[in-house]
């Protein structure tokens, strides 16, 4: 109660410094005193108000980024606050006051330019260091922001999203914080994280986002696949072997904790058992990995004319040499990936004894809760293979000794879509947080001793 009573005190403070920094000339014109006197408390009230600006809070954040965003969260509900004041202050100054008109307009004016910076200060800080806020309320805020009722609304949820994104970011900070001398993803064999089709994870198109630094600030020792971004299964497991023996090599490690998101579980899996990888391998864990297939991906390829697949394939894999892949081949990629060569590759791809094999899907609830492509995709593969992610239908994804589904045993109107299984988009989703995912499935690991 005396923390709760001690902030009030602070907070209401700092609102009545906003509000007399921002009417300092009708103030300093009420109040009797000389001119003189009146110059040095406006110059007092000026820097009072210009540093209030630049740091609103003195507190201590996990991040300079989370600081400049509290900061502007904090700026814009100060401006909300004080609109009201401000113009009730003002009309009784206006209508009231026995000041002068030139005092009474410029004080107005100081106002105005005051509440406009405060606003714009808070704006620009939110708008360039939050991650939730998304694109979409970024356009809202700037075509509406000008119309009455309609930009209060609007500015209310870009202060809610993105006070509550600093909250969720501190909560987490301060847990891996108190968890870190424990290490628990320091697992006795290195992690090697393997992307799926149309992502990298050097240079270009990492999609891992915010999953790595979690695993690592919990301990985990992260190495990355490194393979092709659009190759074929058998082209990408080549080159996964040449990597695991390069870090077994170097590092001393004896083995890899292999965890592949979508087509890099197929490339893991031909890297164990037909490039010679399991002795190599101590666990495979797939995420979201279409180990059966994809009918609706083969209906989709023998529907496009082969011009249009070539010209399509050409131009994507021009782009990717361009941006680092050795020799892309789009075609062979996502055709690997259907229902029939999936069955080939599983009759060519027995599991090895001694590799521990096991399988994480996730799916969605509606289309509304996958973002674009996915929302598009999600109806077309639930008609051809069922329940999905927005790319890999339920039963295609259960492979090995364990398959767990990550939202099975709870239910939320949003789902969790292919990309939001790797943390693609950045967005902290109620009731599942996909770092703790992580950091969990690598806890599990250490915990059976790999």
């Amino acid at each position: 109660m005396n923390e709760m009573v001690r902030k009030g005190i602070m907070c209401g403070c700092k609102g009545l410094l906003y509000f007399f920094t921002h009417n300092w000339l009708a103030f300093c014109g009420l109040l009797p005193m000389p001119v003189a006197g009146k110059v040095v408390a406006g110059v007092i009230c000026v820097g009072i108000w210009i540093f209030l600006n630049i740091c609103p809070s003195l507190k201590t954040y996990a991040s300079l980024r989370l600081r400049i965003l509290k900061n502007g969260c904090q700026l814009l509900l100060w401006f909300c606050v004080l609109c009201p004041i401000d113009f009730c202050f003002s009309v009784y100054i206006i209508r009231f006051s026995s000041l002068p008109l030139w005092a009474k307009i410029g004080n107005t004016a100081v106002m105005l330019f005051c509440m406009m910076l405060l606003y714009w200060n808070g704006i620009i800080r939110v708008y360039t260091t939050s991650v939730q806020l998304g694109i979409k309320w970024r356009v809202l805020g700037v075509l509406f922001g000008w119309i009455p009722i309609v930009n209060v609304f609007i500015l209310w949820k870009i202060i809610r999203i993105s006070w509550r994104e600093t909250v969720f970011e501190e909560e987490k900070w301060q847990l891996d914080a108190v968890r870190a001398e424990n290490e628990i993803c320091h697992t006795k064999y290195p992690i090697l994280l393997v992307h799926g089709i149309f992502f990298r994870d050097i240079r270009f198109f990492n999609y891992w986002g915010r999953i790595p630094h979690a695993l690592m600030r919990n301990g985990a020792v992260i190495y990355y696949g490194e393979q092709e971004s659009a190759a074929s299964v058998n082209a990408c497991g080549r080159q996964l072997a040449l990597r695991i023996k390069e870090i077994v090599h170097e590092t001393g490690c004896e083995k890899v904790n292999i965890i592949a998101h979508s087509k890099g579980g197929l490339d893991a899996r031909c890297a164990i058992s037909q490039y010679g990888m399991a002795p190599y391998v101590a666990t495979l864990t797939t995420i979201n990995t279409p180990h059966t297939g994809c009918v609706f991906a083969e209906f989709l390829l023998n529907k496009v004319p082969i011009k249009v697949r070539m010209k399509i394939a050409n131009r994507y894999n021009r782009t990717l040499k361009k941006l680092g892949d050795q020799n892309p081949n789009f075609t062979e990629a996502v055709f690997d990936l259907t229902a029939s060569r999936c069955q080939a590759f599983n009759d060519a791809t027995p599991d090895v004894q001694g590799v521990y094999y096991q399988s994480v899907g996730s799916k969605m609830t509606k289309a509304a809760g996958g973002k674009f492509p996915l929302n598009f995709s999600y109806h077309l593969v639930k008609y051809f293979d069922g329940e999905n992610d927005g790319l890999v239908s339920v039963t295609a994804m259960k492979w090995g000794e364990k398959f767990s589904l990550v939202n099975e045993n709870w239910q939320y109107k949003r789902g969790i879509s292919h990309g939001d299984m790797i943390d693609l988009n950045r967005e902290n989703i109620d009731g599942f947080d996909v770092r703790e995912f992580y950091v969990d499935i690598v806890h599990e690991l250490k915990e059976k001793g790999f």
